[in-house]
């Protein structure tokens, strides 16, 4: 159950490949013209496969759309949930769905300096932000990591707009990204703004809390879909349910659980809002947390899991909050 599940019919009007692996797609709407969103938002598209449907969130590209089109870019990944490889079907002319434009990655304006990072498909939402604060006078630093320079998107585009504020870190060139040394330019009251592989994002968030960083400064957007280790199938038990799920490796818990008709209230799909998390009351093996909803606590005390991508390596029990109606009596 999304928490906004209006759906909006859309046609692939195009598809690019502005780097390697990625597809961008544009989508125009059947009714007309794709309308305006915040900088760092999201649309949520279903993908119908077989005889299921998935759900996944791709960040917009762009401050606005393009000739009344969203643009969405999509990292083909391997293995895949389902998603990417959903998407790479699909042709010029296919016919989709999608939400209305959502953030969850606002752009704060009027702060005296701002740095961005992104690695490697995180530049999607990254992009439209450095546009708009560009368009508005700001002079705004980006960090772009990935593991080779044929894997980096827009990086024209990004040059034009940022000049020497531009610094590309790739790591088959001997590139290493060193969060401490770039939170140390940023003004006192300054803001990083960031999205990327979730060891990424963990160095930055230790450098800026070892630098006595306000964490309000720190935003971040993740995509959910890196873990500890190599995902692969396991069994739940859902106790108020009284029923067992297999969840396959190339399926999260949410879907698998969706797909025996348990629902969860959920939103964001990268391990973010916190909708969709369950109590864990059990577990054979160690649970691989893939979010950056849960606190550090939460993770070590193995109690909760966001069923959207995090795992386990064993078979485990949850609890999704499920209470029956009591009969009434008399």
């Amino acid at each position: 159950m999304q928490a906004d599940g209006r759906q909006i019919p859309v046609r692939v009007r195009a598809i690019e490949a502005p780097a390697e692996d990625v597809r961008l797609f544009e989508l125009v709407p059947e009714t007309g013209m794709a309308t305006p969103y915040p900088a760092g938002s999201h649309l949520t598209v279903s993908l119908p496969v077989g005889d299921r449907v998935l759900a996944r969130s791709y960040s917009l590209i762009g401050e606005f759309p393009v000739d009344g089109a969203w643009r969405i870019a999509v990292k083909r990944v391997a293995p895949s949930r389902g998603g990417s490889a959903a998407m790479w079907a699909l042709a010029p002319g296919a016919a989709l769905s999608v939400t209305e434009p959502q953030s969850h990655f606002d752009l704060a304006l009027g702060r005296p300096d701002y740095l961005l990072i992104a690695g490697g498909i995180g530049i999607t939402p990254i992009l439209g932000m450095i546009e708009r604060l560009v368009r508005l006078g700001h002079h705004p630093r980006l960090v772009y990591a990935a593991r080779a320079r044929s894997q980096m998107a827009f990086v024209d585009r990004l040059q034009a707009l940022l000049g020497d504020r531009l610094t590309l870190v790739v790591d088959d060139a001997g590139g290493w990204l060193d969060p401490a040394a770039e939170i140390a330019r940023l003004h006192a009251d300054g803001e990083i703004y960031m999205c990327g592989p979730a060891g990424m994002m963990e160095a930055v968030r230790t450098a800026w809390q070892a630098a006595g960083r306000l964490p309000t400064r720190l935003r971040f957007e993740t995509f959910g879909s890196g873990g500890a280790r190599p995902a692969a199938a396991f069994k739940v038990h859902v106790r108020d349910h009284g029923r067992d799920v297999l969840v396959p490796a190339d399926r999260s818990l949410l879907d698998a659980l969706a797909d025996e008709g348990i629902e969860l209230a959920y939103d964001c799909l990268r391990g973010e809002c916190g909708l969709c998390v369950v109590e864990v009351t059990g577990a054979a093996g160690a649970l691989d947390h893939r979010d950056v909803f849960l606190s550090a606590h939460q993770k070590q005390a193995g109690t909760s899991l966001c069923a959207c991508v995090s795992r386990a390596d064993a078979d485990i029990t949850i609890d999704t909050g499920y209470r029956p109606a009591l009969a009434r009596v008399g």
